[in-house]
């Protein structure tokens, strides 16, 4: 709708400007089309007026009765006023809300897709976890994040990969495998001294038992330097294993997992250091190479190889960003944890020296989580294993409300994860009382089928009948989902779907409790199960964009 409004109204200021009414000149770009939050001010408002008058010379209210005159007529509204210092509000008629049900009908679960990205070619990399222990609740926002934003941009025209990448390399492997050799030894009999900063977690000595259990006292005699590379190989195969299950549990999927390792087996990181170099956007003092992200804005040059040869953590990020230009996206979106925020521009600054527009990277920050229990928040550093795992919280309250809940705010909002909320069967708990919104459609349904009711999904539907305050309500929220859908993905903000999800279900409870499905007029009947099957679509189609299940039964 907002779109054919749009367009109507930039026909009639064509219009104007071509018959004398306004002067000739381009739309400006700071007219906007909005959804009023008042009834009263109706159902779509133009500023357009507002913002011709300074260029047209003119009063804006003056604009604004010349584009009425010329929109009197069209049929797509019942009315139309001008406010204020000069908006136009349209009142669109209402057989143009009650016909959307069909085009809802007829695309099912196709509702809500649109052209809006062109085919246009997008990476997200997201949760990219450290393989150094299970997947914790932050970790898990991120995924939900991620997940749901690759299937909303999918619906929304876009080519999207998902992609995870893997820090399998570096410092923190070593003292990886260091802390599960010592936990080896410690359960053969031998008195150790497990360093404070070594990674104390239970799931550590599980690592070290399998060992155990498979080698025998193999290594028993072994230095650590001996077989340091077994003991990380083995952790991170173990705990890779454990992150891919939590991840495929969670509803998640990756179309590539792309190792850190790589980067360094394939010489892309000193080849990308060396193409730096010969650009002239990194040089050397005192023995370390530096980055100059001053020149783009960073409060500092960044050390790219430190004075001992070894290469800190960017080097390999350069080179990571660089292997993704390779592949030609038109957009790279990367997920990262809020801690991150000082990292943004010294990325975008590489994408830059690389020759390439920093705009084609889209970095979002993702927030905490604090899980509460019993009112106090739990530590989660994977180094003292104090820390609550993805796995115990899916474990606790299950897939579908753990990812709603984590979708219940803007991603780089601070959430506080209740269990107890998501836990509740009632209006508190926002999975639930979406989830229950559907399965009472479903219910309505089958009873209709079982008492005999039938409709066909024709013109033929007396539509009409449905113009009730509830009903019209309703209908225009059924057909804004395609522009939610659209926003959501160009704006990346998958919560704006569980925003609309969670209105849609109060819109539809508020029917329920006035209006009859199954009613003793036949005409009526078949009109609002035309409408009860299409409410139903939307909030499946919804839900789907979540990763949440449409529960047919609750």
């Amino acid at each position: 709708m907002r779109q054919k409004v749009t367009e109507i109204i930039v026909k009639a200021f064509q219009t104007a400007c071509r018959n004398g009414l306004l002067p000739e000149m381009p739309l400006p770009k700071g007219h906007q089309i909005s959804y009023p939050k008042q009834r009263e001010h109706g159902d779509i408002a133009s500023n357009l007026a507002m913002v011709l008058s300074g260029q047209a010379k003119m009063p804006p209210r003056n604009i604004a009765a010349i584009l009425v005159d010329l929109l009197k007529n069209e049929p797509v509204f019942s009315r139309i006023e001008i406010a204020g210092p000069g908006f136009i509000n349209f009142f669109i008629a209402e057989k143009y809300w009650q016909e959307n049900l069909l085009d809802i009908n007829r695309l099912a679960g196709d509702y809500g897709k649109s052209r809006a990205g062109e085919g246009r070619r997008v990476l997200v990399e997201f949760v990219s976890a450290n393989p150094t222990g299970p997947l914790h609740v932050g970790h898990g926002r991120g995924a939900a994040v991620g997940d749901s934003l690759a299937r909303i941009l999918r619906h929304a025209g876009f080519d999207v990969e998902r992609e995870y990448y893997i820090n399998d390399v570096g410092n923190q492997m070593r003292t990886l495998g260091s802390s599960v050799y010592l936990r080896y030894q410690e359960l053969l009999g031998n008195t150790i001294e497990f360093p404070k900063d070594y990674y104390q977690g239970d799931y550590i000595k599980e690592i070290a038992a399998g060992i155990l259990k498979e080698k025998g006292r193999v290594f028993a005699d072994a230095p650590l330097e001996e077989c340091l590379q077994f003991f990380i190989d083995r952790a991170v195969h173990d705990i890779f294993t454990g992150i891919k299950q939590d991840l495929a549990d969670f509803d998640v999927v990756f179309e590539n997992w792309f190792s850190e390792r790589s980067l360094h087996d394939s010489g892309l990181v000193q080849s990308t250091i060396q193409e730096l170099m010969d650009k002239g956007f990194i040089y050397e003092q005192d023995g370390a190479l530096w980055f100059k992200t001053t020149g783009f804005g960073d409060e500092k040059d960044r050390v790219v190889r430190r004075s001992n040869g070894v290469l800190t953590y960017f080097a390999a990020d350069m080179a990571y960003h660089r292997q993704k230009i390779s592949r030609n996206y038109d957009m790279m979106v990367d997920i990262w944890g809020a801690d991150h925020h000082g990292y943004i521009p010294r990325i975008k600054s590489v994408v830059q020296a690389l020759g390439v527009d920093p705009e084609r990277l889209k970095v979002l920050l993702v927030q905490f989580v604090t899980l509460l229990e019993n009112g106090v928040p739990k530590s989660m550093s994977t180094r003292s294993g104090e820390f609550i795992t993805l796995r115990e919280v899916l474990d606790e309250v299950g897939k579908d409300a753990c990812r709603f809940m984590f979708l219940t705010r803007k991603a780089d909002s601070h959430l506080d994860f209740d269990l107890e909320v998501a836990k509740q069967q009632t209006q508190e708990n926002p999975v639930y009382y979406v989830q229950y919104a559907h399965a009472r459609l479903a219910s309505i349904l089958r009873n209709a089928a079982e008492q005999g009711c039938r409709f066909s999904a024709t013109d033929n539907i007396p539509l009409s009948l449905l113009n009730t305050r509830e009903d019209i309500d309703l209908l225009k929220h059924l057909a804004v989902f395609t522009e939610v859908v659209e926003d959501s993905a160009l704006g990346f903000e998958p919560h704006r779907i569980s925003y609309y999800l969670t209105e849609l279900a109060g819109l539809f409870h508020v029917y329920y409790t006035k209006h009859r499905f199954i009613d003793d007029d036949a005409a009526l009947t078949s009109a609002r199960l035309f409408l009860a099957r299409a409410t139903k679509q939307v909030l499946k189609n919804g839900l789907e964009l979540l990763g949440v299940t449409a529960l047919e039964k609750m």
